[in-house]
């Protein structure tokens, strides 16, 4: 029980800005022999969308404090982020898999006031594959 919430914490944490590597904990968890493998899969998914959920919530509060010195982006790169969404809208959560840009992708959904189911829905795509790719890449080794 304590390897899933390990797991479910790392997924959480790597969905924001803290340094965590999540695949690397469910690949450990592999390794070991933690099954059922479904079990792993889904901890590792709902920890991980839920992150992206605080992300996209942070998202939409954080955006009334734009201009504010200490607020963590330059008009600039507010605008560039939105032009950016805006030419791929909603599908490119798509990437929220990706290290360094997927997590500033579920923020500035957010800040663009993305819905919220599909951007569940996406986010749960994008995360799940990503992690049911790192099983199959794994399994040969189990």
């Amino acid at each position: 029980m304590l390897s899933y919430a390990a797991l479910f914490l790392s997924a959480f944490m790597a969905a924001s800005i803290l340094p965590m590597q999540s695949e690397a904990v469910l690949v450990g968890l592999l390794v070991a022999g933690q099954k059922p493998i479904a079990y792993l899969l889904i901890i590792a998914t709902v920890g991980n969308v839920l992150g992206a959920v605080v992300n996209w919530v942070l998202g939409r509060a954080l955006r009334r404090f734009e201009g504010r010195s200490w607020f963590p982006a330059s008009h600039a790169q507010i605008q560039h982020a939105q032009r950016w969404y805006m030419r791929y809208g909603r599908w490119s959560l798509l990437g929220s898999w990706l290290p360094i840009v997927g997590d500033p992708i579920t923020v500035v959904a957010g800040a663009l006031r993305e819905r919220f189911w599909p951007f569940v829905i996406l986010v749960t795509v994008a995360k799940a594959g990503r992690y049911i790719v790192l099983v199959a890449m794994t399994a040969p080794w189990l």
